[in-house]
This record gives C-alpha cells, sequence and structure tokens, in this order.
C-alpha cells in the first residue's frame, strides 16, 4: 500500500465579498458603526453592521475574553469555559478584520487591527500569520473551525468563586504548553462541515481534521502517525505557498503484483 503521488487540491483563491455567508450587508449604521477590513494587512474596505460585540484581551490567558456578544456567530466561534466565551488569536484578528468585533485592553482601550497584527507576528501565542490564514479561508468559505483538540465547552458549574475562575483560567493557560506554532507538521483544526444545527454541547466528530504542512509533502510515515492520532477522523493537508492556499489529502492504493 503505498500513499497517492498526485494531490488532490483545490484553489485557495481570494473569496470574493458576495461569496462570505455570514456578511450582512443589509446593516444600517451610524457612523461609529464603520470599521475598516482587509485581506492583506492593510486598511482596505468599509464593512457596514450595526451589532459589534466587544472582547477584552487577556495578556495572561492569551486570548480574547467577549464581553458582550452581537450576532449569530458565536454558536461556532470561541470556546466556553464557565460561563464565559474566550477567543483564540485567530479567532479575535478574524472577527476584528471583518468588523465584527471590537477589541480593548485592560485600560477599555482599542486595540487596532495593526495591534493585534503584532500579536501575531510575535508567534508565540499558538498562531502565526500563515495560521491565520488557513483560518480565514475556512471560515469564509462557511465551514466551523475550532482548534484541534481543543473541547468547545466543558460541562461545570456555574460557580462564579475566585478559587473557580482562577481554575478556568488555568485551564485555558495549559492549552498553550503543548502547541508549537512553528512546527512544521501538526493536526491545526477541527473542521465542521456547515450546520445549522450545530453545537458546542455536542459537536460531534469533525468532518476533517487539517494539518498545516509546508514545504515538501509528508511521507507515508508521518501520515501513518497522523492518522492515529486522528482515530479515523479523514485527515486533511494544507500548504501555503506564496501566498496561495491549497488544500490536498491522500488516498490509500494498492499497486498490482507483477509476474
Amino acid at each position: 500500500m503505498e500513499a497517492q503521488d498526485h494531490w488532490e487540491r483545490s484553489s485557495g483563491e481570494e473569496i470574493s465579498d458576495g461569496e462570505v455567508n455570514f456578511r450582512d450587508t443589509n446593516d444600517v449604521c451610524d457612523d461609529d458603526d464603520l470599521y475598516y477590513t482587509s485581506g492583506s494587512g492593510c486598511p482596505s474596505k468599509l464593512q457596514f453592521r450595526r451589532d459589534v460585540s466587544k472582547a477584552r484581551w487577556n495578556q495572561k490567558m492569551r486570548v480574547a475574553e467577549v464581553l458582550e456578544k452581537k450576532g449569530k456567530m458565536w454558536t461556532t466561534t470561541g470556546i466556553v469555559r464557565g460561563g464565559r466565551t474566550y477567543c483564540f488569536l485567530e479567532e479575535t484578528l478574524f472577527l476584528a478584520e471583518i468588523g465584527a468585533m471590537r477589541l480593548v485592553d485592560d485600560s477599555d482601550t482599542c486595540l487596532t487591527l495593526k495591534d493585534i497584527y503584532e500579536k501575531v507576528a510575535e508567534g508565540n501565542i499558538g498562531c502565526c500569520y500563515d495560521f491565520f490564514q488557513v483560518y480565514k479561508q475556512l471560515k469564509s468559505l462557511g465551514y466551523i473551525v475550532g482548534r484541534h483538540g481543543v473541547p468547545w465547552t466543558f460541562r461545570s458549574s456555574k460557580s462564579t468563586s475566585a478559587s473557580h475562575s482562577l481554575k478556568e483560567e488555568d485551564s485555558i493557560v495549559e492549552l498553550f504548553s503543548n502547541m508549537r506554532v512553528n512546527e512544521s507538521l501538526r493536526p491545526s483544526f477541527d473542521v465542521y462541515h456547515p450546520n445549522s444545527r450545530f453545537r458546542k454541547s455536542a459537536p460531534g466528530d469533525p468532518s476533517f481534521v487539517l494539518c498545516l504542512a509546508s514545504g515538501s509533502p509528508p511521507s507515508k510515515a508521518e501520515i501513518q502517525v497522523l492518522e492515529k492520532q486522528c482515530n479515523g477522523i479523514p485527515l486533511k493537508f494544507c500548504d501555503i505557498e506564496h501566498g496561495r492556499i491549497s488544500f490536498f489529502s491522500f488516498d490509500e492504493v494498492e499497486l498490482p503484483v507483477l509476474p
């Protein structure tokens, strides 16, 4: 049994505004509701939104704690711990880019897109720019995307005691201890097909697990190791080259036995 030599690839071309199914172009807004968005890192287009969520960046936990939820995207965005919703850096930047969330610091000062890009550039918060680009591409196509192996929610008491809050913080901080964002091949995202009935409390198995692959395609031995880690869930790979995102997978084929 050998891995098929050719890649099943799909184009990662830029998605037009009309194809992004979660953008509401019918919103009427005031001047305060104008947000710049960009796919290249520089403000390029105004997005009009009436309902804008608010979150505060927690430097210790390295996530954004959502303070005000607006819109329907929260059914498929963010993890829930102790009744609170937190966004990883890729989720935070994506929502900021499309004008769906305003991020503030501890002093309630609004952070700009440049501030958030700088956090991504640090590369030590479980997210690099390639990681974000893949997340953005999948979300723009309508998929439900979460970090691999990170539960959407935990069943826990609704206690608001200080000890409970500290325990929740420690559990999130611990998520980063085993994240090696610079690792060349690793399961990165659990990806679900678009599903209006998706629930964080009962998400089910993902449609596939996506691994970021840089440079040459993975070896057969590497694929077998990753398949064991994924427990039978379909495995796909993603490569970014010169800004172009490509998705591919491997099939097993049986070569004929020569006489």
